[in-house]
């Protein structure tokens, strides 16, 4: 089902040191989706990340320090909210995500208020996780979705759709810590009534830059993943209260 004509969507685009990559994802989001703002958040790079990302044309939102995947997020929003926008597409900024395939992602927003674009459904692709990090990928889909009580087969994919009532909980309630983004923040969506759903999307190779994970890291991905899904599920929230928190400083680095 399609979205509202009167959508509102904002692209954002987290990162950390990618200088090398964020210039041209920025370019080619912006060829992909030209009447579709993208907003880039700063985690704290060392590099010339804001830059570069000036330079491609996108908007720009500078934190002060890195807080990781989570806290830029809900940066990104927070700015959303506060702006206007009633629907936010995060798109990493290493080149992994086809920005053709956001309206794709947009267009079940009208069935669903977090749409997660789902890796694997292209083997020809190339993207392949083995041991013990596909492990916990597919023990997390299958508790996920019981959940969600919907069928997820990526529940870590960070190429998501946010709408609705989700916009503006994460935009005060999105978690920070490590797969907090991920696995606790679709807990959260559920807990609060949100509709979530999956739509498939084809990976590519980074751009650039260093990869989060690397193969001698996959046994405590495993340990992490599984502690992440525990403590959001014996977790509480306050969900009563939606209103963003003001983004004070960590505005001042927009342009």
């Amino acid at each position: 089902m399609n979205t509202s004509p009167a959508l509102r969507p904002l692209i954002v685009v987290p990162a950390w040191n990618e200088e090398l990559s964020v210039g041209e994802t920025v370019q080619e989001i912006r060829a992909a989706t030209p009447d579709i703002p993208v907003l880039v958040v700063d985690d704290g790079s060392t590099d010339h990340t804001v830059h570069v990302a000036r330079l491609a044309g996108a908007r720009v939102l500078v934190l002060p320090f890195r807080l990781g995947v989570g806290g830029a997020m809900r940066a990104g929003f927070r700015y959303a909210v506060r702006h206007g926008f009633d629907a936010a597409v995060q798109v990493d900024a290493d080149g992994q995500h086809d920005p053709r395939q956001v309206p794709a992602l947009l267009s079940e927003l009208g069935d669903a208020e977090v749409v997660i674009g789902a890796r694997f459904c292209h083997p020809a692709d190339g993207y392949h996780v083995r041991g013990p990090r596909r492990w916990a990928m597919v023990v997390l889909s299958k508790i996920l979705s019981r959940l969600t009580k919907t069928r997820l087969t990526d529940a870590t994919s960070g190429f998501k759709a946010t709408g609705g009532h989700a916009l503006p909980l994460f935009a005060e309630h999105y978690p920070d810590e490590y797969l907090g983004d991920t696995v606790e923040s679709l807990v959260i969506a559920v807990r609060a009534g949100c509709a979530v759903t999956q739509v498939p999307t084809r990976m590519r190779p980074r751009r650039g830059g260093e990869p989060s994970h690397n193969p001698f890291k996959s046994m405590i991905y495993l340990g992490r993943a599984t502690m992440a899904l525990l403590l959001a599920l014996i977790r509480r929230w306050d969900l009563s209260t939606t209103a963003p928190a003001p983004l004070r400083t960590v505005e001042e680095g927009l342009t």
